[in-house]
């Protein structure tokens, strides 16, 4: 029942392993960034909270290559964890981004040169 549903509504899944984090649709890799490549970490607020989603981890990777997670998608991944690990890794920035309901951009962490 209901497999004409599939061919309309994109199945979106989000790996997030030892290697990196992906972001799949309908099964192919659209986005992704290893943790050896990655170069940045911002949190994205829009003000169309809260019947909407609007909190986005974005990861910046080498050559452009990044991936942006939804925070209802991070939290089950345990992905702010993940992150969290990563030396300098600002959390007064995630406590920032979490209270805000603007648009706005908070550079949690840059690689160090």
């Amino acid at each position: 029942m209901f497999q004409w549903l599939k061919r309309i509504v994109p199945q979106v899944f989000f790996v997030v392993d030892d290697r990196g984090v992906q972001r799949l649709v309908d099964g192919r890799i659209v986005e992704q960034v290893a943790w050896d490549d990655l170069e940045g970490v911002d949190i994205i607020t829009t003000d169309e909270g809260p019947r909407r989603e609007d909190v986005f981890f974005v990861l910046h990777g080498k050559d452009g290559n990044g991936v942006v997670v939804p925070q209802e998608t991070a939290v089950p991944k345990k992905l702010l964890e993940r992150l969290q690990d990563l030396p300098g890794f600002d959390n007064e920035k995630v406590i920032q981004a979490m209270g805000c309901s603007e648009n706005a951009r908070f550079t949690c962490w840059k690689k160090p040169a």
